[in-house]
């Protein structure tokens, strides 16, 4: 499948400044840091590293791994990947094989999600998120940062970027959104394929909060129908075909996150309204990254995203599904390649 670029700027500046950047990706191409074909034949779920315990402001204990660089130093750049709604850091399989021993890089669990202490539901918020990623920046990057964000980890850099804008051209010298967005989302989409037989294109908060109550035999469904949960995962996840065990693999991470934890979070995606906020991105080299047959964050999100960021790169992969970090994984890995280039170089340049 072919795989459509685009470098586009909304005014003559601000085409200019978007072109250098894209020349500047061009130019580093020679300093690739991710391998290629690194992950092919490593299980998924199988990469590890000492754990670090964040503890955010609340008191909840995020599970954070972080895969140190072949030559450490203190001021040395940190890429930390924040991963989406009902997945855990394992889903970063490609990115972080290929990056491993490249570059320092962190991953860690969303509250409530993988090996992290489950939150209060009044705390399952996008704001509390973006928080959240606040803390382990702190805590997990000495020096300067560049964030990558999936799905609801893409919210997550969002709503650290409301919360604290100055951190964004300092601290944080780089970011990538890939298949999310800042608003306009249809709720009912982003349940799919986590609740039992494959259900949830109508279903509202108040079907959901029902559901919450009964959460336990919910779980128990989701397992019986596995078997038809698995051609709903493959349907939503991914655009293109992908090998079985790709639709597994992700299958089994939505299917370890109890559904509790589903309604818990439905909430903060039917009320997200943060484009206004996405501007201070503009900042830094910013990669907005979809498939455009994403069917739970349509292309037309990354677009409106990309427009709205000043001097923004936009990666279309075509024919790619929700989860592009699996199915393109390559091509992805190549656009954090470019962006992870030009954030050194403007490092060096300082």
């Amino acid at each position: 499948m072919s795989v459509t670029r685009k470098l586009i700027a909304g005014a003559a500046g601000l085409a200019a400044a978007g072109m250098a950047v894209g020349v500047a990706g061009v130019a580093q191409r020679s300093r690739v840091i991710t391998r290629r074909g690194a992950g092919d034949d490593t299980p998924f779920g199988s990469l590890r590293s000492t754990p670090l315990h964040v503890i955010t402001d609340d008191g909840i204990d995020l599970h954070a791994e972080i895969d140190p660089s072949e030559h450490p130093s203190e001021d040395e750049l940190t890429v930390i990947f924040a991963h989406g709604y009902s997945l855990n850091l394992d889903c970063w399989h490609f990115q972080r094989a290929g990056y491993r021993g490249q570059i320092r890089t962190v991953f860690y669990d969303q509250r409530s999600h993988g090996r992290s202490a489950r939150s209060t539901e009044d705390h399952s918020t996008i704001e509390q998120l973006g928080d959240d990623l606040r803390r382990v920046i702190e805590q997990s990057s000495p020096g300067p940062c560049v964030l990558v964000g999936h799905s609801m980890g893409g919210m997550s850099i969002i709503s650290l970027a409301e919360q604290h804008p100055e951190f964004f051209g300092d601290k944080v010298v780089g970011v990538a959104l890939i298949s999310t967005t800042a608003g306009g989302l249809d709720p009912g989409r982003i349940l799919f394929p986590m609740l039992p037989l494959g259900l949830g294109g109508r279903v509202m908060a108040p079907a959901v909060r029902t559901l919450y109550r009964g959460h336990r035999a919910v779980d128990l469904a989701r397992k019986w129908g596995h078997a038809l949960a698995d051609v709903v995962t493959e349907q939503y996840a991914f655009g293109d075909e992908v090998p079985g065990h790709y639709v597994d693999f992700v299958y089994d991470m939505l299917n370890a996150t109890p559904f509790a934890v589903v309604a818990d979070f439905y909430p903060a995606f039917a009320s997200l309204d943060k484009f206004d906020h996405v501007e201070v991105l503009g900042r830094v080299p910013t990669a907005v990254i979809c498939g455009t047959d994403d069917k739970i964050t349509s292309i037309g999100h990354a677009r409106k995203l990309h427009s709205r960021i000043p001097g923004s790169s936009l990666l279309e992969c075509e024919g790619a599904g929700h989860m592009v970090i699996l199915e393109r994984h390559a091509d992805v890995n190549a656009e954090l390649d470019d962006l992870i280039s030009i954030a050194q170089t403007r490092l060096e340049a300082r």
